[in-house]
């Protein structure tokens, strides 16, 4: 996953950011429906955790992951609050391996075996950072168990307006604007998800004053399910 270091940089005033905040806020909406207490959850790209924190009382536990330390070591200060859930584990790691021995393992008393998989995997925003989105979502497939469920969300590529998503400051590290729905489900169906939907979520108006053209657009986010 590319442009760490700009994510890195950014830990610190992430959370500063009202567009970061709304986008979160709405997509725990949209995933709120599918969490169960019994769930044991993969959070794959959980930045700061605001994502994470909103979700963890409504689930079993979290396995939050990013590739940016900086991102982990801000979850990491939220968690030594008094009254931080104490159901998240946060590991910096760019996932690449079902069985990365960073990811907790399946059994405890067998540190160095299988690794753990999960009910429901996550992610807010990190597709359009994927250079290889058909190898990182055979990762995911790897990383459930049998019968588990993906739900990704990221904005939606509607043409080439998408590109302001980002302001032109912050382009390095974009792999792509947006998320195409004919594109991203034939990927989850190619890998082989079943049950695979991709509709849109949401809709949220974002500044896009820094391209001088307008001062806001609105962007549909999609999310992107499917079963194991």
């Amino acid at each position: 996953m590319a442009g760490n270091d700009r994510f890195n940089d950014e830990a610190s005033n992430w959370d500063n950011n009202p567009s970061v905040q709304e986008a979160t806020r709405l997509a725990f909406d949209t995933l709120q429906p599918i969490l169960s207490q019994s769930n044991d959850v993969l959070e794959v790209g959980c930045g700061t955790g605001l994502l994470t924190l909103r979700a963890a009382p409504l689930v079993n536990q979290i396995v939050a992951i990013d590739p940016a330390q900086g991102m982990i070591e801000m979850l990491q200060n939220k968690l030594t609050s008094p009254d931080a859930p104490d159901n998240i584990k946060p590991i910096c790691l760019l996932l690449e391996d079902p069985e990365d021995k960073a990811l907790p393992p399946a059994n405890p008393a067998n540190p160095t075996g299988e690794r753990k998989k999960f009910d429901l995997i996550t992610s807010h925003l990190v597709l359009h950072h994927v250079p290889d989105v058909e190898a990182f979502l055979r990762t995911l497939l790897g990383c459930l168990k049998p019968g588990g469920r993906v739900a990704l969300t990221d904005f939606e590529d509607f043409g080439p307006a998408a590109i302001k998503f980002h302001p032109p400051s912050k382009l390095e590290g974009v792999e792509r604007h947006g998320i195409q729905r004919e594109w991203i489900e034939g990927l989850l169906k190619k890998v082989g998800f079943e049950d695979v939907s991709v509709r849109v979520g949401w809709t949220m108006d974002k500044d896009v004053s820094e391209w001088k053209e307008e001062e806001s657009l609105p962007f549909p986010f999609l999310i992107c399910e499917g079963r194991q």
